[in-house]
């Protein structure tokens, strides 16, 4: 049943997406008289379509094979590769009638119609819940450093106070793509001495290789009392109780839970006292910790005074807009960093398996609208790119026809266009291969 949650949850994000990036080329098409003969969700393969029906001189409708979608626009070569089309006389309705520039517009619609909807959903996101944060100078007890933080010389209890010599504000932005794509000097106050910490250029790399991803790199160091005891774990037959405060592991002074984690490490498939504080008294319990260093119990962090920024509606707005912005800077750097070596495709690609579990197994409003939104900016940035049969392809050609003042030859285009199905079959073969690569490798 999780599967199918994650899956539909996809399914219905990337369907709002598919049709708004159409509805882009569809608008921008008919503004300039150009005819559209169809616009479908989901490809038709071999004419085989779950649902259609024809208004004026377009069909709508929605195919069986749900690989994105597509607008056939007459008078260009596309998905459809109908050539026979093309060798009738040009039309002033058709797409090659039109000129460069026109046709620049149309090619691309939907990719700015795929920015306007990532900066509409962050800005309404924004308006509507504000945004939650810690503020750096609230984490006065320094981090949490997990394995991974560790490898780079990180320690628990160091306390972050630049990020290459500039001071911040959110400790949020610790776990950044500014950080986690490397390149970067974090500045430490540890016992008092301060010290450099690098972070190398295939950090992301190794982030991506950890369960947990960035949330497995730091976390505010902080106090706990017991919130959830599960029930019929050791720490539930021992007597916990949600509330309790561990004070003592044997004879370990408890403050952090990160000291809990040590401890009960330390005595795995062991016995330990524990002494917590319960209504004002300290009560003793004797536990048995499993072979994996655990009892069988969820803490409640204290001591983390978090902030919440609200926004007007109009406020809201640039808030909403700079997190598009950064979005696309990002992909752009993380892109950078495979053509550059730096970061292998198999740690940086993500295919629908992925993009699923990102979703979840169960329905978060907030959950659902920001991945969508990410994605709605992913999905602009990939059609960007200079491949034949994207948008970025098709741009690509038409700035050439401008310098060079004629058209690229249609047998030029039909080829390019085969070659770019190649290409593009090729990395969605690839991004599911990895994915179920990486679900067997787990």
């Amino acid at each position: 049943m999780s599967g199918l949650i994650m899956a539909a949850q996809l399914l219905a994000g990337l369907s709002i997406l598919v049709v708004l990036h159409e509805l882009g080329h569809y608008l921008a098409a008919r503004a300039f008289g150009i005819k559209v003969e169809k616009f479908y969700l989901f490809f038709d393969a071999w004419g085989v379509k779950l649902f259609s029906f024809k208004k004026g001189d377009t069909e709508y409708g929605i195919g069986w094979l749900p690989l994105g979608g597509y607008v056939k626009i007459a008078g260009m070569i596309d998905e459809s590769m109908d050539v026979e089309a093309m060798k009738q006389p040009a039309q002033p309705w058709e797409f090659r009638s039109k000129p460069a520039w026109q046709r620049l517009v149309v090619m691309l619609g939907g990719v700015f119609v795929n920015v306007l909807v990532g900066i509409f959903i962050f800005w309404m996101l924004t308006f509507k819940y504000g945004e939650t944060y810690l503020p750096n100078s609230e984490a006065k007890n320094g981090i949490e450093a997990y394995p991974l933080a560790q490898e780079i010389g990180l320690k628990t209890g160091d306390k972050i106070k630049a990020i290459d010599g500039k001071p911040f504000k959110r400790f949020n932005d610790l776990i950044s793509p500014k950080v986690l794509f490397g390149n970067v000097d974090l500045q430490v106050d540890r016992n008092g001495k301060d010290t450099t910490v690098h972070i190398p250029a295939n950090f992301i790399e190794k982030v991506s290789d950890v369960e947990g991803g960035k949330n497995a790199f730091i976390v505010p160091r902080s106090a706990f009392v017991v919130e959830q005891v599960e029930l019929g774990s050791n720490a539930d037959k021992a007597g916990l109780k949600s509330g309790d405060k561990i004070l003592y592991i044997d004879s370990t002074k408890i403050t952090y839970f990160d000291e809990v984690k040590t401890a009960l490490a330390a005595r795995k498939d062991k016995n330990a006292k524990l002494v917590v504080e319960r209504g004002g008294k300290d009560v003793q319990l004797d536990v048995k910790v499993t072979n994996e260093g655990k009892i069988g119990f969820g803490p409640r962090l204290t001591g983390l005074n978090f902030k919440v920024d609200k926004f007007s509606l109009v406020a809201a707005l640039p808030v909403g807009a700079e997190k598009a912005k950064q979005t696309l800077v990002d992909q752009t750097k993380g892109f950078g960093k495979i053509i550059r070596g730096e970061v292998k495709a198999t740690k940086a690609v993500q295919g629908p398996i992925g993009m699923a579990q990102l979703y979840g197994s169960t329905f978060d409003w907030i959950n659902f609208w920001t991945l969508t939104g990410l994605i709605s900016l992913v999905l602009a940035f990939m059609n960007l790119l200079p491949i034949p049969a994207l948008d970025g392809g098709h741009a690509v050609f038409l700035i050439v026809e401008m310098i060079k003042g004629k058209p690229l030859s249609d047998k030029f285009m039909e080829r390019a266009q085969v070659v770019g199905f190649v290409i593009l079959i090729g990395l969605m073969i690839f991004a599911f291969g990895n994915d179920i690569f990486k679900s067997f490798i787990k």
